[in-house]
């Protein structure tokens, strides 16, 4: 497929996004996006979910971030959020591999939002 149709100026294909690195302010590598989270309604995406922790992609939780919470910094190749490692640890997270998965309901959605200091829409 054409480079063209992966990426533009204002637009990135899915599977281009998935895999980017996340690091923080300080230039630390946090994880990578697993997905992202498109509100089936408005089209709009509202969150990236963040592989994090683990060793050799083996134990590692998925921490969803507020879209607009994430910022592309084109030098770096990745997405860049406002948070260090150790407020990482305490954010709202779920484990993949566990049955119970969290419901991406208005509640959850305002926690995550909340965490972040990210207005929920």
């Amino acid at each position: 497929m054409d480079v063209d149709t992966h990426e533009t100026g204002q637009l990135i294909a899915s599977d281009k996004v998935e895999g980017t690195a996340v690091y923080n302010r300080d230039g630390e590598r946090l994880g990578t996006v697993e997905r992202f989270m498109v509100d089936k309604r408005s089209g709009q995406v509202e969150y990236a979910v963040m592989a994090f922790g683990g060793l050799f992609g083996l134990g590692h939780n998925h921490y969803p971030l507020p879209w607009r919470a994430l910022t592309y910094d084109t030098d770096q190749e990745g997405y860049i959020v406002d948070v260090t490692k150790e407020q990482l640890e305490g954010a709202p997270s779920y484990d993949p591999a566990a049955e119970n998965q969290p419901v991406f309901d208005r509640m959850f959605g305002q926690s995550i939002y909340a965490f972040y200091g990210v207005p929920f829409p």
